[in-house]
């Protein structure tokens, strides 16, 4: 999996790096086709702002979240591209079970 993090109107400090590191391990682990990752961390006034896409087979999956601590915008960036990430893999293991299905019959 390719990380890519980049800031804007904010530094991506080397803290900031590894904690988005850390935290998109968990999203690898639940769903291993993730090929590419890009991340965007904003700040626009008082609104922390982190966004991400998510490369993977078929359509990709775009995720934002807005708080006013970087970190906890992170925390709850991952969250949502968590529960993305598994409905994507539940959608695929159903389809191809539909697909087993009608073929034996």
């Amino acid at each position: 999996m390719q990380l890519q993090v980049s800031g804007h109107h904010v530094e991506v400090t080397p803290a900031m790096r590894a904690y988005v590191e850390k935290k998109m391990e968990k999203i690898v682990r639940h769903f291993d086709h993730v090929i590419d990752v890009h991340c965007v961390l904003s700040v626009e006034k008082l609104e922390q702002k982190a966004e991400a896409t998510l490369k993977v087979r078929g359509p990709d999956i775009h995720a934002d979240a807005i708080d006013g601590n970087m970190y906890a915008a992170i925390d709850a960036l991952v969250d949502k591209l968590d529960r993305m990430v598994k409905k994507r893999k539940e959608q695929m293991a159903d389809h191809r079970a539909i697909e087993g299905r009608s073929a034996r019959q």
